[in-house]
């Protein structure tokens, strides 16, 4: 189907936006302490959950924690200290 009008330039919110300039390494390890964050918080919430709820949000929880082990790879990669 072919619209009649364009999409309206987007133009991305400003209102939570990552300070430009910051190194590579702090941005890691800030997103390693917030995966780990929310890892917690997913597997504290299932514990009130049953069933196929449960098994969805542990599900959730280990998708984060496998992110948390990719983003501690690159930590290591970058500066093995944080190992």
């Amino acid at each position: 189907m072919f619209k009649n009008t364009p999409n309206p330039p987007h133009t991305p919110s400003t209102m939570f936006v990552v300070a430009p300039g910051i190194d590579v390494q702090s941005l890691l390890a800030h997103a390693c302490e917030s995966l780990a964050s929310a890892s917690v918080t997913a597997s504290n919430f299932a514990v009130f959950l049953e069933g196929s709820h449960r098994h969805m949000m542990l599900g959730i929880q280990q998708n984060i924690m496998l992110g948390e082990l990719a983003v501690n790879q690159a930590l290591d990669q970058i500066d093995p200290q944080y190992s």
